[in-house]
Protein backbone atom coordinates (compact mmCIF):
# COMPACT_ATOMS: atom_id res chain seq x y z
CA UNK A 1 0.00 0.00 0.00
CA UNK A 2 1.36 3.41 -0.99
CA UNK A 3 1.56 5.88 1.88
CA UNK A 4 0.84 9.52 1.09
CA UNK A 5 3.56 11.89 2.31
CA UNK A 6 2.06 14.96 4.02
CA UNK A 7 4.61 17.67 4.74
CA UNK A 8 4.82 20.98 6.61
CA UNK A 9 4.69 24.42 5.04
CA UNK A 10 5.11 27.17 7.60
CA UNK A 11 6.03 29.75 4.95
CA UNK A 12 5.70 30.09 1.16
CA UNK A 13 9.39 29.18 0.84
CA UNK A 14 8.88 26.04 2.92
CA UNK A 15 5.86 25.10 0.80
CA UNK A 16 7.94 25.23 -2.35
CA UNK A 17 10.75 23.32 -0.64
CA UNK A 18 8.32 20.59 0.48
CA UNK A 19 6.80 20.23 -2.95
CA UNK A 20 10.16 20.24 -4.73
CA UNK A 21 11.51 17.59 -2.33
CA UNK A 22 8.69 15.19 -3.12
CA UNK A 23 5.70 15.92 -0.89
CA UNK A 24 2.41 14.42 -2.03
CA UNK A 25 0.60 17.07 0.03
CA UNK A 26 1.54 20.04 2.17
CA UNK A 27 -0.34 21.53 5.11
CA UNK A 28 -0.30 25.17 6.12
CA UNK A 29 -2.33 27.82 7.92
CA UNK A 30 -3.28 31.47 7.82
CA UNK A 31 -1.32 34.16 9.64
CA UNK A 32 -3.66 34.37 12.63
CA UNK A 33 -5.02 32.46 15.60
CA UNK A 34 -7.06 30.06 13.48
CA UNK A 35 -4.18 27.59 13.22
CA UNK A 36 -2.11 25.80 15.85
CA UNK A 37 1.27 27.15 14.72
CA UNK A 38 0.51 30.83 15.21
CA UNK A 39 4.09 32.04 15.66
CA UNK A 40 5.50 35.37 14.42
CA UNK A 41 7.00 35.12 10.94
CA UNK A 42 5.07 31.99 10.00
CA UNK A 43 2.00 31.16 7.92
CA UNK A 44 0.22 32.62 4.92
CA UNK A 45 -1.78 35.57 3.73
CA UNK A 46 -4.64 34.69 1.34
CA UNK A 47 -2.56 35.92 -1.59
CA UNK A 48 0.41 33.77 -0.54
CA UNK A 49 -1.84 30.76 -0.13
CA UNK A 50 -3.32 31.27 -3.59
CA UNK A 51 0.19 31.31 -5.07
CA UNK A 52 1.16 28.27 -3.00
CA UNK A 53 -1.85 26.27 -4.14
CA UNK A 54 -1.08 27.12 -7.76
CA UNK A 55 2.56 26.07 -7.28
CA UNK A 56 1.61 22.78 -5.63
CA UNK A 57 -1.15 21.88 -8.08
CA UNK A 58 1.13 22.54 -11.04
CA UNK A 59 3.40 19.83 -9.61
CA UNK A 60 0.64 17.34 -8.73
CA UNK A 61 0.76 18.04 -5.00
CA UNK A 62 -2.19 18.85 -2.76
CA UNK A 63 -2.63 21.61 -0.17
CA UNK A 64 -4.43 21.13 3.14
CA UNK A 65 -5.28 24.21 5.21
CA UNK A 66 -5.19 23.85 8.99
CA UNK A 67 -7.98 25.73 10.75
CA UNK A 68 -7.36 23.59 13.80
CA UNK A 69 -7.66 25.78 16.86
CA UNK A 70 -10.98 26.19 18.68
CA UNK A 71 -13.16 29.19 17.87
CA UNK A 72 -13.77 31.75 20.59
CA UNK A 73 -17.27 31.69 22.05
CA UNK A 74 -19.46 34.17 20.23
CA UNK A 75 -16.61 35.24 17.94
CA UNK A 76 -16.14 32.50 15.35
CA UNK A 77 -15.94 34.91 12.42
CA UNK A 78 -12.19 34.60 11.84
CA UNK A 79 -12.39 30.81 11.78
CA UNK A 80 -15.34 30.72 9.42
CA UNK A 81 -13.61 33.23 7.18
CA UNK A 82 -10.51 31.00 7.09
CA UNK A 83 -12.64 28.07 5.90
CA UNK A 84 -14.37 30.27 3.31
CA UNK A 85 -11.04 31.52 2.00
CA UNK A 86 -9.52 28.04 1.81
CA UNK A 87 -12.53 26.86 -0.19
CA UNK A 88 -12.47 29.90 -2.49
CA UNK A 89 -8.77 29.51 -3.24
CA UNK A 90 -9.09 25.83 -4.16
CA UNK A 91 -7.53 24.07 -1.17
CA UNK A 92 -7.81 20.30 -1.36
CA UNK A 93 -8.94 19.94 2.27
CA UNK A 94 -9.34 21.78 5.54
CA UNK A 95 -8.03 20.31 8.78
CA UNK A 96 -10.53 21.02 11.58
CA UNK A 97 -10.95 20.18 15.26
CA UNK A 98 -13.84 22.36 16.48
CA UNK A 99 -17.27 20.70 16.19
CA UNK A 100 -18.94 24.00 15.31
CA UNK A 101 -16.46 24.63 12.52
CA UNK A 102 -16.86 21.10 11.20
CA UNK A 103 -20.60 21.72 11.07
CA UNK A 104 -20.07 25.05 9.31
CA UNK A 105 -17.75 23.56 6.70
CA UNK A 106 -20.09 20.63 6.05
CA UNK A 107 -23.11 22.91 5.57
CA UNK A 108 -21.56 25.84 3.69
CA UNK A 109 -18.86 24.03 1.71
CA UNK A 110 -20.11 20.45 1.34
CA UNK A 111 -17.70 19.62 -1.50
CA UNK A 112 -14.63 20.77 0.46
CA UNK A 113 -12.86 17.73 1.88
CA UNK A 114 -12.74 17.69 5.70
CA UNK A 115 -9.91 16.15 7.71
CA UNK A 116 -10.17 15.78 11.47
CA UNK A 117 -7.20 17.41 13.20
CA UNK A 118 -5.10 15.64 15.80
CA UNK A 119 -6.27 18.50 18.04
CA UNK A 120 -9.67 16.80 18.24
CA UNK A 121 -8.04 13.89 20.06
CA UNK A 122 -10.20 11.21 18.38
CA UNK A 123 -8.48 7.95 19.27
CA UNK A 124 -11.20 5.29 19.25
CA UNK A 125 -13.74 3.99 16.76
CA UNK A 126 -16.84 5.47 18.43
CA UNK A 127 -15.43 9.01 18.42
CA UNK A 128 -14.29 8.73 14.81
CA UNK A 129 -17.67 7.32 13.74
CA UNK A 130 -19.34 10.40 15.24
CA UNK A 131 -17.25 12.81 13.18
CA UNK A 132 -17.72 10.76 10.01
CA UNK A 133 -21.48 10.43 10.49
CA UNK A 134 -22.22 14.01 11.55
CA UNK A 135 -19.72 16.01 9.49
CA UNK A 136 -18.62 13.79 6.61
CA UNK A 137 -15.00 13.66 7.73
CA UNK A 138 -12.86 11.83 5.16
CA UNK A 139 -9.62 11.47 7.11
CA UNK A 140 -8.62 11.39 10.78
CA UNK A 141 -5.20 12.51 12.01
CA UNK A 142 -4.60 10.16 14.93
CA UNK A 143 -3.20 11.34 18.27
CA UNK A 144 0.37 10.31 19.08
CA UNK A 145 -0.70 7.91 21.86
CA UNK A 146 -1.49 4.73 19.91
CA UNK A 147 0.66 1.67 19.23
CA UNK A 148 0.94 0.24 15.72
CA UNK A 149 -1.25 -2.67 16.84
CA UNK A 150 -3.91 -0.31 18.15
CA UNK A 151 -3.85 1.65 14.88
CA UNK A 152 -4.29 -1.58 12.90
CA UNK A 153 -7.26 -2.60 15.06
CA UNK A 154 -8.78 0.85 14.68
CA UNK A 155 -8.43 0.77 10.89
CA UNK A 156 -10.31 -2.52 10.80
CA UNK A 157 -13.28 -0.87 12.54
CA UNK A 158 -13.60 2.46 10.71
CA UNK A 159 -14.37 3.31 7.10
CA UNK A 160 -12.23 6.40 6.84
CA UNK A 161 -8.61 7.26 6.04
CA UNK A 162 -6.10 7.63 8.86
CA UNK A 163 -3.02 9.82 8.97
CA UNK A 164 -0.25 9.47 11.55
CA UNK A 165 2.81 11.50 12.50
CA UNK A 166 6.14 10.00 11.45
CA UNK A 167 8.77 12.64 12.27
CA UNK A 168 9.25 15.82 14.27
CA UNK A 169 8.10 17.29 17.55
CA UNK A 170 6.17 15.18 20.01
CA UNK A 171 3.08 16.30 21.89
CA UNK A 172 2.42 13.80 24.68
CA UNK A 173 -0.57 15.61 26.15
CA UNK A 174 -4.28 15.16 25.38
CA UNK A 175 -4.05 17.26 22.23
CA UNK A 176 -6.55 20.07 22.03
CA UNK A 177 -7.11 19.92 25.77
CA UNK A 178 -3.69 20.72 27.25
CA UNK A 179 -3.70 23.60 29.74
CA UNK A 180 -0.10 23.50 30.98
CA UNK A 181 1.12 26.26 28.66
CA UNK A 182 -2.01 28.28 29.46
CA UNK A 183 -1.18 28.06 33.17
CA UNK A 184 2.41 29.23 32.63
CA UNK A 185 1.82 32.00 30.10
CA UNK A 186 -1.83 33.00 30.34
CA UNK A 187 -2.30 32.18 26.66
CA UNK A 188 -4.18 29.09 25.54
CA UNK A 189 -2.58 27.19 22.63
CA UNK A 190 -5.99 25.65 21.99
CA UNK A 191 -7.37 29.11 21.19
CA UNK A 192 -4.43 31.28 20.14
CA UNK A 193 -2.45 28.55 18.38
CA UNK A 194 0.95 28.84 20.10
CA UNK A 195 2.20 26.50 22.83
CA UNK A 196 4.88 28.19 24.95
CA UNK A 197 4.95 31.33 22.75
CA UNK A 198 8.45 32.64 22.07
CA UNK A 199 7.79 35.95 23.82
CA UNK A 200 7.39 34.01 27.07
CA UNK A 201 10.65 32.06 26.68
CA UNK A 202 13.83 33.33 28.36
CA UNK A 203 17.35 31.96 28.76
CA UNK A 204 19.55 32.91 31.71
CA UNK A 205 23.23 32.00 31.88
CA UNK A 206 24.43 30.76 35.26
CA UNK A 207 28.09 29.90 35.08
CA UNK A 208 28.50 26.94 32.74
CA UNK A 209 24.76 26.27 32.48
CA UNK A 210 21.81 27.87 30.76
CA UNK A 211 18.53 28.11 32.69
CA UNK A 212 15.43 27.92 30.52
CA UNK A 213 12.25 29.74 31.60
CA UNK A 214 8.72 29.77 30.23
CA UNK A 215 6.78 32.59 31.84
CA UNK A 216 7.89 32.74 35.45
CA UNK A 217 8.78 29.06 35.62
CA UNK A 218 12.29 27.63 35.29
CA UNK A 219 11.72 24.39 33.38
CA UNK A 220 15.24 23.16 32.63
CA UNK A 221 18.96 23.72 32.98
CA UNK A 222 21.37 22.62 30.28
CA UNK A 223 25.09 22.95 29.71
CA UNK A 224 25.95 26.05 27.71
CA UNK A 225 26.31 25.05 24.06
CA UNK A 226 24.59 21.68 24.50
CA UNK A 227 21.82 20.74 22.03
CA UNK A 228 18.32 21.37 23.36
CA UNK A 229 14.83 21.29 21.92
CA UNK A 230 12.34 24.14 21.86
CA UNK A 231 11.28 24.73 25.50
CA UNK A 232 7.70 23.66 26.09
CA UNK A 233 6.44 23.09 29.62
CA UNK A 234 5.67 19.40 29.09
CA UNK A 235 9.27 18.77 28.02
CA UNK A 236 10.79 20.48 31.04
CA UNK A 237 12.74 18.77 33.79
CA UNK A 238 11.05 18.63 37.20
CA UNK A 239 11.80 17.43 40.71
CA UNK A 240 9.38 14.70 41.77
CA UNK A 241 9.65 12.07 44.50
CA UNK A 242 13.29 12.83 45.13
CA UNK A 243 14.36 12.67 41.48
CA UNK A 244 14.86 15.31 38.80
CA UNK A 245 13.68 14.07 35.43
CA UNK A 246 11.67 14.81 32.31
CA UNK A 247 8.40 14.03 34.02
CA UNK A 248 6.10 14.09 30.98
CA UNK A 249 8.19 13.71 27.83
CA UNK A 250 11.85 14.06 26.88
CA UNK A 251 12.68 16.82 24.37
CA UNK A 252 13.37 14.47 21.47
CA UNK A 253 12.06 13.99 17.94
CA UNK A 254 9.58 11.37 16.87
CA UNK A 255 11.14 9.23 14.15
CA UNK A 256 9.07 6.37 12.72
CA UNK A 257 11.39 5.69 9.78
CA UNK A 258 12.10 2.12 10.87
CA UNK A 259 8.44 1.18 11.19
CA UNK A 260 7.04 2.58 7.95
CA UNK A 261 6.35 -0.94 6.63
CA UNK A 262 4.44 -1.76 9.83
CA UNK A 263 2.38 1.44 9.54
CA UNK A 264 1.53 0.57 5.93
CA UNK A 265 0.45 -2.93 6.97
CA UNK A 266 -1.67 -1.36 9.73
CA UNK A 267 -3.77 0.33 7.06
CA UNK A 268 -2.54 3.90 7.48
CA UNK A 269 -3.28 6.11 4.46
CA UNK A 270 -0.80 8.92 5.07
CA UNK A 271 2.21 9.80 7.17
CA UNK A 272 2.76 13.32 8.39
CA UNK A 273 5.94 15.26 9.09
CA UNK A 274 5.66 17.83 11.89
CA UNK A 275 7.57 21.10 11.49
CA UNK A 276 5.72 24.17 10.25
CA UNK A 277 7.97 26.25 12.50
CA UNK A 278 11.10 24.90 10.76
CA UNK A 279 13.15 26.52 8.00
CA UNK A 280 13.05 25.44 4.38
CA UNK A 281 16.45 23.71 4.49
CA UNK A 282 15.29 21.43 7.33
CA UNK A 283 11.97 20.79 5.60
CA UNK A 284 13.64 19.96 2.31
CA UNK A 285 16.07 17.52 3.95
CA UNK A 286 13.40 15.67 5.93
CA UNK A 287 10.95 15.47 3.03
CA UNK A 288 13.63 14.33 0.59
CA UNK A 289 14.69 11.47 2.86
CA UNK A 290 11.13 10.36 3.58
CA UNK A 291 10.38 10.46 -0.14
CA UNK A 292 13.34 8.14 -0.72
CA UNK A 293 12.17 5.77 2.01
CA UNK A 294 8.58 5.61 0.76
CA UNK A 295 9.70 5.06 -2.82
CA UNK A 296 11.97 2.24 -1.64
CA UNK A 297 9.08 0.77 0.36
CA UNK A 298 6.89 0.75 -2.75
CA UNK A 299 9.64 -1.08 -4.64
CA UNK A 300 10.17 -3.57 -1.82
CA UNK A 301 13.70 -2.29 -1.29
CA UNK A 302 15.77 -0.72 1.48
CA UNK A 303 16.47 2.97 2.20
CA UNK A 304 19.02 2.74 4.98
CA UNK A 305 20.99 5.81 3.94
CA UNK A 306 17.89 8.01 4.03
CA UNK A 307 16.89 6.69 7.45
CA UNK A 308 20.37 7.36 8.84
CA UNK A 309 20.38 10.88 7.43
CA UNK A 310 17.31 11.73 9.52
CA UNK A 311 19.16 11.12 12.79
CA UNK A 312 21.12 14.36 12.42
CA UNK A 313 17.86 16.31 12.09
CA UNK A 314 16.30 15.12 15.35
CA UNK A 315 15.33 17.72 17.92
CA UNK A 316 17.92 17.94 20.67
CA UNK A 317 20.02 15.37 18.82
CA UNK A 318 17.82 12.48 20.05
CA UNK A 319 14.87 10.52 18.72
CA UNK A 320 12.11 8.14 19.79
CA UNK A 321 9.38 5.98 18.28
CA UNK A 322 7.07 7.28 20.99
CA UNK A 323 3.88 5.36 21.60
CA UNK A 324 4.15 3.33 18.40
CA UNK A 325 6.17 0.71 20.25
CA UNK A 326 5.37 1.90 23.77
CA UNK A 327 8.02 -0.12 25.55
CA UNK A 328 7.23 1.75 28.77
CA UNK A 329 3.66 0.46 28.95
Amino acid sequence: MTLQLVCPAGTPAALRASVDAGADAVYCGFRDETNARNFPGLNFTPAELAAGIAYAHARAAQVYVAVNTFARAGAAGAWRSAIDTAARLGADAVILADIGLLDYAARVHPTLRRHLSVQAGASHAEAIAFYVREFGVRRVVLPRVLTVGEIAALNRDIGVETEVFAFGGMCPMAEGRCAISSFATGESPNLSGACSPARHVRYERRGATMVVRVGEFAIDSVAAGAPAGYPTICKGRFAAQGRTLHLFEEPVSLNAADILPALARAGVSAIKIEGRQRGRAYVAAVVRNFRAMLDALDRGGEAGAAARALQSLAEGGAETEGAYRRGWR
